[in-house]
């Protein structure tokens, strides 16, 4: 979700050799994450191959700023 929230679209490559994962367990995070309406499929054709990327929608965008809250906050309470 972070690659997606700071780029307007990630390719299924991309995600596979940043998050160095296999392309059955990103299939995987990706699908769940497609059924909780968190990002959206971007099919595109390039030359005569077809190309998948990903957009995070605007439900995924407020729930991961959500948990990034979430996340600060716990931090901040373990400070003290």
């Amino acid at each position: 979700m972070s690659a997606l929230m700071v780029n307007e679209h990630v390719d299924f490559l991309s995600f596979k050799e940043l998050l160095d994962v296999t392309d059955g367990n990103l299939a995987s995070h990706i699908s769940a994450l497609e059924k909780l309406d968190y990002i959206a499929v971007k099919k595109e054709f390039v030359g005569k191959k077809t190309k998948t990327s990903y957009v995070v929608t605007n439900l995924g965008r407020k729930e991961f700023n959500y948990h990034l809250n979430a996340l600060e906050k716990l931090v901040k309470q373990n400070r003290k």
